[in-house]
């Protein structure tokens, strides 16, 4: 069914979902790939909502749903999720001429302002040929809420919602207010990150920053089965999943570390624990970065946090890999990362109470400023390329999605 077309079989205006972007605009002549990426994203997050009409025009990504069982509700829950759009809103779409957006208004605006004391209104007339300034159009369609909706009054400065009139070229949208969006890149426009992924708070905030970034995310785990159990496995899959709703799908790799934990636990100073385990899960997370042709590593690591996050055992750690190592949360403290786990979801499964591999064994004293020197010497006291290809032989994956079906 024709959008517009539809008009009059409905009881109300027909609505569109309007999602704007930030940054993508400064990509100069590469522009274009990232509005495309984005437009594709969308489509993709549209499968489980109906049949959507999804195009770019005017630095503007249109949703047009194409049948009355469309929900627009998720749909618009999911575009808020989509990285590289920066606002999203619903409107009102009528024909561009005064007559019709004033009536549009007249019947769309009092159920939006409901509740609201004040408002402006905010015109915009890309078609300059439109009979009408853009105060002037501010100027009736305020007249238009005045008359329409009892109690609200103008505030220019420091109104509760602002109604934004657009006369594009095919038609006038009108819109009570917009929401932010995920904001950053389109997802897959700046390559593929691995991200070691435990079960605490910071690496699924990590994993989410990146992927802000336009990074596409790969995730590694380590288990140490017995010493972790499979809840703690289930945790980590589910962050894993929540993660999904921002990241849209990641494939999660896991290895076990248990027999390299117990040779070291058996014959190397148990100071340097922390510190050698690091190594060894540093060189299996770039064979596997390598293997699915991810760029960089991507920990949750913040500057001073543990014993494992010190300036100098960083240095130690990065010296071991000849792939970048990207640590988005580095300068944030605790409860920075806190705020940024409950806006992507990953909070309260992230406090969950459940092990991981990095409290089996812990030392009581870890090394805060080893040396790489000594760390290579104890290093020498285990079978430090064959328990390498052990844990990486022990190597599984599962998928998780942002939905069932996304592709």
């Amino acid at each position: 069914m024709d959008f517009m077309n539809s008009f009059e079989e409905r009881s109300s205006y027909p609505e569109v979902i309007l999602c704007k972007f930030g940054e993508v605009i400064l990509k100069g002549n590469n522009r274009q790939n990232f509005e495309s990426g984005l437009v594709k994203e969308l489509r993709r997050r549209a499968s489980p909502f109906g049949n959507f009409k999804i195009y770019f025009k005017q630095s503007t990504i249109y949703v047009e749903p194409q049948n009355d069982f469309c929900d627009m509700d998720g749909m618009y829950a999911a575009a808020k999720k989509v990285f590289g759009i920066v606002a999203v809103n619903r409107a009102a779409v009528c024909d561009k001429n005064m007559d019709a957006i004033k009536e549009c208004a007249a019947k769309y605006l009092p159920l939006k302002l409901a509740g609201k004391r004040t408002f402006k209104v905010d015109a915009r007339r890309s078609d300059k040929k439109f009979p009408l300034t853009s105060p002037e159009i501010s100027r009736d369609i305020g007249g238009v809420i005045l008359s329409t909706v009892r109690g609200i009054k103008v505030d220019v400065k420091n109104p509760d919602v602002t109604v934004t009139v657009e006369v594009r070229d095919d038609f006038a949208y009108i819109r009570a207010g917009q929401e932010p969006g995920a904001g950053g890149l389109p997802l897959r426009s700046a390559g593929r990150g691995l991200l070691l992924l435990s079960g605490g708070i910071d690496s699924p905030v990590a994993g989410c920053m990146m992927a802000k970034r336009g990074m596409e995310i790969e995730a590694l785990h380590f288990e140490s089965f017995p010493y972790t159990s499979e809840r703690a496995r289930e945790k980590v899959l589910q962050l894993a999943q929540e993660m999904c709703e921002f990241c849209a799908r990641i494939h999660v790799h896991v290895i076990s570390l248990t027999h390299i934990q117990e040779e070291l636990r058996d014959k190397c100073e148990e100071d340097y624990f922390t510190i050698l385990l690091r190594i060894f899960m540093m060189r299996l997370a770039e064979r596997c970065a390598l293997e699915y042709k991810c760029g960089a590593l991507i920990t949750g690591e913040s500057l001073g946090q543990v014993a494992s996050q010190t300036l100098a055992a960083i240095g130690v750690t990065d010296s071991v890999v000849n792939i970048p190592v990207f640590r988005p949360c580095i300068g944030l403290d605790k409860n920075e990362i806190i705020n940024y786990a409950r806006h992507y979801g990953t909070f309260d499964t992230s406090i969950l109470p459940f092990e991981d591999c990095c409290t089996v064994f812990t030392p009581k004293h870890p090394k805060t400023q080893p040396k790489i020197e000594l760390v290579m010497k104890e290093l020498e006291k285990v079978d430090f390329d064959g328990l390498l290809e052990e844990a990486y032989a022990s190597m599984y994956t599962e998928t998780k999605k942002v939905f069932e079906n996304y592709k």
